[in-house]
């Protein structure tokens, strides 16, 4: 069975990027893939101290919730992250997680430890949903590119994104005519096989 895990990196509870996520994680269940989703606000995550104490092992030195963390991104078939944008980047919650991976870059890259394959065999994808309140062209670039690195070290292919410019007030999404609907499609085709 394809697990799916996803990641609601908004420090304001059941907003519109926890909204797209929840559906897409219905998506995932109603193709029958297992579904769980963890709320990085809800996490003891403490920033990475750039140590170098994860280099030779590959394990991070700081006792936190990064271990429960690093232990699903290891395992996972799947993966969503859904960050609302701050400052045209995600939030701090989100790169608080994402910055604390550097174990697992250290794992990948001079480890040589390498985890490219689902568990039925086809390549590990991600998902990123975000929203913004902003209509700029260029909104979602640099978030854009920390999640293409983060989706990379945790050896996950970019494989799709679902970005929303001009939303921005709680509950926002849901006047978006076909934004939920199309979360949940976004979730069934991540979840499918091959």
């Amino acid at each position: 069975m394809i697990t799916v895990l996803g990641l609601a990196g908004s420090p304001r509870r059941n907003g519109n990027t926890e909204m797209l996520l929840d559906q897409a994680l219905a998506g995932a269940a109603s193709v029958g893939a297992q579904a769980e989703k963890i709320v990085l606000g809800d996490l003891e995550i403490h920033p990475c101290r750039h140590c170098d104490g994860c280099v030779e092992t590959g394990v991070c030195v700081i006792k936190d919730d990064m271990q429960f963390l690093h232990a699903k991104l290891r395992a996972v078939d799947r993966l969503v992250l859904a960050s609302p944008l701050f400052f045209m980047t995600v939030t701090a919650q989100t790169k608080l997680a994402i910055d604390r991976c550097q174990a697992l870059w250290a794992e990948k890259y001079l480890l040589k430890v390498r985890r490219t394959l689902a568990s039925d065999g086809s390549l590990r994808r991600g998902l990123f949903l975000s929203v913004g309140g902003l209509r700029r062209k260029d909104l979602f670039d640099p978030a854009r590119a920390t999640v293409r690195a983060f989706f990379a070290t945790c050896d996950m292919v970019y494989a799709d994104e679902m970005l929303f410019p001009g939303v921005d007030n709680k509950g926002a999404i849901k006047e978006h005519l076909t934004a939920l609907q199309d979360a949940f499609a976004a979730g069934c085709r991540l979840a499918a096989s091959g």
